[in-house]
């Protein structure tokens, strides 16, 4: 077979996007995602929320964060989801605030 017959599969990945509601735990936080669905019979818009365990190695985000995450191989039974990176952080503006002062 030649190499042009044989070409690797490459598999994008999926991105999340959610918020840090929890990050009591060792190189973990609790992410909730919010997404709006239309109710198949009635048509009325209804907010869907789902929670993941997202694995955090540096533990660099907190509580409050806009983080951006995907899905990898299961670290634990319920941790499969890792952190790419942080979007918007929660209290930036208010250290920028102090230093100015």
């Amino acid at each position: 077979m030649s190499k042009d017959v044989v070409a690797k599969k490459i598999k994008t990945q999926k991105l999340f996007v959610g918020e840090v509601v929890s990050d009591k735990m060792d190189k973990t936080v609790v992410v909730t995602t919010t997404r709006t669905v239309k109710h198949p019979v009635f048509g009325k818009v209804l907010k869907k929320t789902k929670k993941y365990k997202v694995h955090d190695p540096l533990q660099q985000a907190h509580v409050g964060d806009v983080v951006e995450f995907f899905e990898g191989r299961p670290v634990s039974k319920t941790k499969y989801m890792y952190l790419a990176r942080i979007i918007e952080r929660v209290g930036s503006d208010i250290i920028i605030k102090q230093d100015l002062e």
